[in-house]
């Protein structure tokens, strides 16, 4: 085991991040030390960097689309060895006691700060640790920055669609052809609905029909958006900015779901969310279960992210392209030693 891990860190909020090291952390008996190749960059990155949800520790290494090989195992570790080659998303332990663990939704963890990957240093970095009942080891098949974005984008869209997709012939609508929307149009094709996608950005249109949309809307165009008023049974909210709330909930049939997968901030007239009964909620990552279901579906599917690649070193450089809404669409970072 090296002595010192190298990581990327930004010690204070909204900082850049700089090379940063730091003594191993210590291994308890249901963890694996994983030696980190490739990290996905996540919106989330920027927003924890930011201190965006209050819980920032500070130095802070982010990080949570980790792909890896097992390098250490604990002493209480039954199903996974040295040298396995494995997936880490967001979650990486639970309190187990709490009543959603109990129920086995760890994702709703009551003390769900502390549960992070990133606690206490993220996959920016030469190696992590994580209780292995969250350690997810991968088909030897699948390229390892398909599998880094699964580890988080790929769940968090594919548990959402689990639960709020009752039926296949839903009418569902996408808003957002980025990190996350691109596979949640892969997703919602493959669940056999017929899927409208929603952006601001026209130029993402053929893009959006090669993902499985079978329809693609301006977003910006009122005229367009009027066009399907009453018109979705589900929409998944994957945008963080630039919303028009009323006019999206007007393309909520009635008794409509809107499921938001970001954490964009929302400000709304209530008339049509009372006068339609219509529903807004969250759906966050999923539980070790959903996830292990998520990779198997999109191995058998051929959902894959398109992906960029770009060394560790080049952090910055990827943060503010994903910031900046340039990256087509995710980042993986690898590292090359």
């Amino acid at each position: 085991m090296t002595s010192q891990i190298l990581g990327y860190a930004v010690k204070e909020m909204g900082g850049t991040l700089n090379p940063f090291t730091y003594a191993p952390p210590k291994l308890g008996g249901n963890d694996v030390r994983v030696a980190v190749t490739h990290c996905g960059v996540c919106h989330t990155d920027i927003q924890a960097i930011n201190d965006y949800y209050g819980i920032t520790p500070y130095p802070f290494v982010p990080g949570h689309e980790i792909v890896g090989f097992i390098s250490e195992v604990g002493t209480h570790v039954p199903n996974l060895k040295e040298g396995d080659r494995v997936g880490i998303g967001w979650q990486a332990r639970a309190c187990g006691e709490c009543e959603w663990c109990l129920e086995g939704e760890t994702q709703l963890c009551m003390k769900i700060e502390d549960t992070t990957v990133m606690v206490p240093y993220g996959g920016f970095s030469s190696s992590v640790i994580a209780d292995h009942r969250f350690v997810y080891p991968l088909p030897s098949s699948m390229p390892a920055e398909v599998a880094a974005v699964l580890m988080c984008a790929g769940v968090t869209v594919y548990s959402a669609m689990r639960t709020h997709i009752t039926r296949p012939d839903l009418k569902v609508a996408i808003l957002g052809v980025g990190g996350l929307g691109h596979l949640a149009i892969q997703f919602a094709h493959a669940f056999g609905c017929e899927v409208t996608a929603m952006s601001s950005s026209p130029d993402k249109m053929e893009q959006a029909l090669g993902f499985g949309a079978d329809h693609f809307i301006n977003s910006n165009d009122k005229s367009s958006m009027r066009q399907v008023d009453y018109g979705y049974d589900l929409l998944i909210c994957t945008a963080n900015n630039g919303i028009n709330w009323s006019q999206l909930l007007m393309s909520l049939k009635k008794r409509g779901k809107l499921v938001l997968l970001g954490f964009p901030d929302i400000e709304l007239n209530s008339t049509n969310l009372v006068a339609h009964e219509l529903s807004i909620t969250g759906s966050l990552i999923g539980n070790p279960s959903r996830m292990r279901a998520m990779l198997s579906y999109a191995q058998e599917h051929n959902i894959k992210p398109m992906v960029e690649l770009m060394p560790m070193a080049y952090v910055n450089t990827a943060l503010q392209k994903v910031e900046e809404n340039k990256a087509r669409y995710r980042i993986v970072l690898v590292n090359e030693t």
